[in-house]
């Protein structure tokens, strides 16, 4: 298996920082320790300045290393030891450094230097040596921004025979920040130049989100004072206006993402922009820069405070002028905190790069290990191969818009937003979000709803529900997305951020009901450890279980960890292991390890089931050898089954307070369609992986049909 890969641009601003991060994730779904080296950094530590890539992927990718780790020297210390004669210990310094990171890495992906300016003529020389020192194949990032597509064309022939000269292992070309116009002139020279027949040759045009800065970065850039609506200093500055005009002028001239710049003193100006933001025949600036180090006064504070959350304002001390050039001059940057920016790199480079094919260039073997960053990567991809449709009962829910704006960016879900529309849409637009792909319905107004109500009552007319109940209960956004899934108008359901567990649930055991071969609907969690992932069930949904639900909850709940790359080797716990235990609850697990194994011979051919076992001898290797040597699944087991909720809930949240793991779920199990509940207190990562693993299930369902 290659170890590491060396990044590189052939010019500054090529984009490298997105191409980095979509080579960390594809690098995280395969490896279990992917570290991030930079031999350089163009920063001045004494000023206490960072290194921005550096701050990303380690945020990002929660990376154990220091910062102090991930560099070798400054771009100012390498150029004295050049200028001293003491090249070899530039580079005998860059080694030891990586070679310290190895240690601890199953690999290491490595960004060149990127310099501008007279010290960019021995960037693409100095990135060459260093690459070929730390023994790195190299990837080539060739930027295109205010190219013409035969300059592009000759400065890739030229870099290309440059590598080829200088031994490098060039493993893939990506050209980024590609006109939009020009991409299929650029597809054609490559093949006709025979340069994408000869080696991975990826194009991504340029993207107008990830090439403008955010408005919180201008704050950053200048030392701006943020006044108001920090929430929304993700938005994009997309171009910027002076208002030094009449109010007339000055609207006609706001477009959308415009960052409005005006004299601090100019209240007027500042209210007309925040009427405007909250106009729907208006577009939607994304911020307002007041100069001169003055702000409003008391009375038009007191009026903006009524707007805090639409639009940031922020407050700089230079003149209208000056502030306007610093503006011009910024280029923009993928911070950390910048999730947005984050998410749409993310989805434009899974969009134009084979991730698959790239993935099997870099790296040759695959390591059995899956860490929770690995599984979560992967359940995504796997979501996104075959698209599904989910419905989101809790559509004015700021989590819940969140986490949508991230699943439809990255392509991996379709999705219905439910609610009343209104609020929605306004919720949307307050929070700056692009939710322009999401269908939304209000169960009230929806040409669905009698149809539903009908069907409803058809359903539960034998319990005693009237069509008058019916179209009552219909309202409620949880029976009405249910309903969605039972009519084949959407794949899955998954709520819970605002409403209970009976509360999300309840409708499917109404009407969506069990499967065939399956009595109990249950639930797993899924334990995210440092290396390998656990099934842990049942946690949340059945108190008491009895021996014949206990064993269907086993044949579930493997089932439920093969679909999610789990290899199933089942342990029914219990406080005793073997024969040697007695009592009620011993008995219970062994005769629902019994008739587990009696189902699994036709539901679940080969799948090794061991119990009553106890904890300690279903994990650790030695202590099995003593307890039950004999068995497959002790010291190996990676499906857990306990003998009722209060075990299960306990156990889960210790070892997830105590071990620090990662917890995926409840997945709830043995319904024909999938539904699945939120913790109340989820975060916006959570409500992505559930829905995620949602589609996963609904692929599941579709395939077995």
């Amino acid at each position: 298996m290659a170890n590491n890969l060396y990044v590189a641009g052939t010019e500054p601003r090529s984009g490298k920082s997105a191409i980095i991060l979509g080579l960390m994730e594809l690098l995280t779904r395969n490896v279990k320790k992917v570290f991030f080296f930079r031999p350089l950094v163009d920063v001045d530590h004494s000023n206490g300045e960072r290194d921005n890539t550096i701050n990303l992927i380690k945020s990002q990718y929660h990376l154990c290393s220091s910062y102090e780790e991930m560099y070798a020297f400054t771009v100012t210390e390498a150029s004295q030891l050049i200028a001293m004669g003491k090249h070899a210990e530039l580079h005998e310094g860059i080694l030891a450094k990586y070679n310290a990171l190895a240690e601890k890495a199953d690999f290491i992906l490595c960004e060149g230097i990127e310099m501008v300016g007279a010290a960019a003529s021995f960037e693409f020389d100095i990135n060459v040596e260093i690459s070929n020192n730390l023994g790195c194949p190299m990837l080539l990032v060739a930027g295109s921004k205010m190219k013409t597509v035969d300059d592009l064309i000759r400065s890739m022939k030229v870099y290309h025979e440059s590598l080829d000269d200088r031994g490098c292992d060039l493993v893939a070309t990506i050209i980024n920040r590609v006109d939009p116009a020009c991409v299929d002139e650029v597809e054609r020279r490559l093949l006709a130049e025979r340069i994408s027949t000869r080696q991975l040759v990826y194009i991504i045009p340029n993207n107008e989100n990830l090439g403008n800065p955010s408005v919180g970065e201008v704050a950053r850039l200048l030392n701006a004072e943020i006044l108001y609506g920090e929430k929304n200093l993700t938005r994009h500055v997309r171009s910027f206006t002076i208002a030094a005009m009449q109010l007339r002028n000055l609207l006609a001239r706001i477009e959308y993402g415009t960052l409005v710049i005006t004299p601090g003193d100019r209240s007027d100006v500042v209210l007309a922009c925040l009427a405007a933001a909250q106009s729907m025949t208006m577009p939607n600036i994304s911020g307002i820069m007041l100069t001169g180090g003055l702000v409003p006064e008391e009375p038009i504070q007191k009026v903006i405070e009524g707007f805090a959350d639409t639009v940031p304002i922020i407050a700089v001390g230079e003149n209208t002028f000056q502030a306007a050039i610093r503006v011009d001059n910024i280029h923009a940057s993928i911070t950390p905190d910048n999730t947005r920016k984050i998410t749409q790199a993310l989805a434009v480079f899974e969009k134009f790069v084979d991730m698959d094919e790239l993935s099997d260039k870099i790296i040759k073997t695959k390591t059995t290990i899956v860490t929770p960053k690995m599984f979560e990567s992967r359940l995504l991809q796997r979501a996104k191969v075959d698209k599904q449709h989910i419905v989101l009962p809790e559509g004015e829910a700021e989590r819940i818009l969140k986490a949508a704006e991230i699943l439809l960016r990255r392509e991996i879900v379709d999705i219905t937003l439910l609610g009343r529309e209104d609020k929605i849409q306004e919720r949307i637009r307050s929070l700056g979000l692009h939710l322009e792909k999401a269908t939304i319905i209000d169960p009230k107004t929806s040409p669905l709803f009698d149809d539903y109500a009908e069907t409803y009552y058809q359903l539960r007319k034998d319990k005693g529900i009237t069509i008058d109940n019916a179209r009552d209960i219909m309202v409620d956004l949880n029976f009405f997305g249910t309903m969605m899934i039972h009519k084949g108008h959407a794949d899955g359901m998954v709520s819970g951020a605002v409403h209970t567990t009976a509360d999300t649930i309840r409708p499917a055991f109404q009407f969506i009901k069990t499967k065939p071969d399956c009595g109990i609907v249950s639930s797993v969690m899924l334990m995210c450890l440092n290396d390998r992932v656990l099934a842990y069930g049942d946690c949340a949904v059945n108190p008491d279980p009895t021996a014949e639900q206990l064993a269907e909850i086993a044949i579930s709940s493997a089932k439920t960890a093969a679909l999610f790359g789990i290899e199933p080797l089942v342990a029914m716990l219990s406080y005793s292991s073997g024969k040697s235990g007695k009592g009620q609850q011993v008995e219970k697990v062994r005769k629902a390890t019994e008739i587990a194994r009696k189902k699994a011979e036709t539901l679940y051919p080969g799948l090794e089931i061991e119990g009553p076992i106890q904890y300690d001898a279903a994990v650790d290797m030695e202590v099995a050898k003593t307890k039950m040597p004999d068995s497959k699944v002790a010291g190996r087991a990676t499906v857990f089954i306990f003998p009722d909720l209060n075990t299960g809930n306990n156990t889960y949240k210790a070892v997830q307070r105590s071990a620090g793991a990662v917890v995926v779920g409840p997945i709830l199990q043995g319904l024909k369609k999938p539904v699945n509940d939120l913790s109340r207190g989820c975060l916006v990562p959570d409500i992505v992986d559930t829905v995620a693993i949602t589609a996963v299930q609904a692929q599941a369902e579709k395939r077995a049909k």
